[in-house]
């Protein structure tokens, strides 16, 4: 039958891979299974029988596109430069298209998470449940998702419509994206980010009409609700000349998908700021800290060092926990659909954390901040590596003004 879909993977997406195998070390789904079927080829060749007619697109050829994780390894070790995130994507649209119920059960990424009410609902009751103790008796991924989550309340303080001026010198205005989850569930990290912004010399502004990324939609086959969101977006954004985004993922998305104006994300922007001396260097105390890559900075968008100039800057000694950079097993929705698979990865991961011995991990992605701290031993902190730079910076401002003579 082939593709019926205006976002299918196009003939020269497919064409450009030549099964050279390069990807196959590095994708986790194959390491894990050694099942071609579970390799980027073999998907790559699993799309090429869907679009020539020779496959029917049933449920277990979909099967085979929902497996990835969408970390994109494979794009970074492709000699031929296949963009294999973009094909993905379009193959589940057409997964999404063709199977009612992949329609129902995908429903969750298109329209909860861009309805800020119904996030609000889960949040009352996650928070009643962190409260309960739930994560320790529920099952499965609940209870896996609870654990990782941070401390929420019950009604979270939003960011959203407000403008933070600038501090000292003005450099130019910058706008924030408040996301669907971050605002409500990780809104230290908007404070934090706002906080060194403004410190630097931006006015932040963070636009009540924007929306979410949609990310999750366009991962999950909602195409043409990521492309709703995209609109909203661009509309939102419209009048600001630099949109910041605080969560990879979902600047890996926007970077692709999103506002026209200049999309980058937090870490890259804060890392600028301290090499052009706008921001401090402070002064170091020999604390480790391991710096984890999330899939959408190393593989996607290739940012690797920003991370660690952040987390040097705070006074931190940065440590590598994965240089090979294999996926945590997050992946937006993907713990829920497949949690064995998910917290395979998610374990080896809280394995090299405990064989490292530190206290603190820096992630800048939501979704593997919540797969590590829902598994690392007790004490451990996750967080994102502008949140420990605004805390050195605060502390440092606040020990300077104290020794300063009256």
């Amino acid at each position: 039958m082939g593709w019926t879909t205006p976002w299918a993977p196009t003939r020269a997406e497919l064409a450009a891979c030549v099964e050279c195998g390069l990807c196959l070390p590095v994708c986790p789904t194959f390491r894990l299974t050694g099942d071609e079927t579970a390799s980027p080829r073999g998907r790559i060749n699993a799309m090429r029988g869907v679009a020539s007619g020779l496959l029917p697109l049933d449920a277990s050829v979909a099967e085979v596109f929902e497996f990835c994780l969408q970390c994109r390894a494979c794009e970074a070790a492709c000699p031929s430069l296949v963009p294999f995130g973009r094909a993905m994507e379009g193959a589940r649209a057409e997964a999404t298209a063709a199977l009612a119920a992949a329609r129902v059960r995908r429903g969750v990424a298109g329209r909860w998470v861009a309805r800020r009410r119904a996030v609000g609902v889960a949040t009352w009751f996650a928070a009643l449940g962190q409260r309960l103790g739930a994560g320790r008796w529920l099952p499965g991924p609940l209870g896996t998702g609870l654990r990782g989550m941070r401390r929420l309340r019950f009604r979270p303080r939003s960011s959203l419509g407000t403008t933070h001026e600038a501090v000292g010198m003005p450099i130019g205005t910058a706008a924030l994206l408040a996301g669907c989850v971050m605002d409500p569930w990780f809104g230290e990290v908007h404070r934090a980010v706002i906080a060194v912004l403004t410190s630097a010399g931006y006015r932040v502004v963070v636009p009540a009409g924007q929306t979410c990324c949609g990310a999750l939609a366009a991962h999950e086959g909602r195409a043409a609700d990521a492309d709703r969101m995209a609109e909203t977006n661009r509309a939102a954004f419209a009048p600001f000349d630099l949109v910041v985004v605080d969560a990879a993922g979902c600047s890996a998305h926007l970077v692709g998908h999103g506002p026209g104006p200049t999309v980058e994300d937090a870490v890259v922007v804060v890392a600028r700021l301290i090499d052009e001396g706008r921001l401090p260097t402070l002064p170091g105390h020999g604390t480790p800290v391991a710096v984890q890559d999330p899939c959408h900075h190393r593989h996607a968008q290739r940012i690797t060092a920003p991370p660690r100039t952040i987390v040097r800057a705070a006074g931190y000694v940065a440590i590598d926990l994965d240089p090979d950079g294999m996926c945590c097993g997050a992946a937006g929705l993907y713990s829920q659909a497949h949690p064995d698979t998910s917290d395979q990865l998610g374990r080896a991961k809280a394995d090299q954390v405990a064989g490292l011995g530190v206290d603190v991990v820096a992630s800048a992605n939501p979704g593997c901040e919540m797969q590590l701290r829902a598994r690392v031993k007790t004490g451990v902190r996750v967080a994102h590596p502008v949140e420990l730079y605004a805390e050195a910076l605060l502390a440092f401002r606040r020990g300077s003004t104290a020794a300063t003579p009256t």
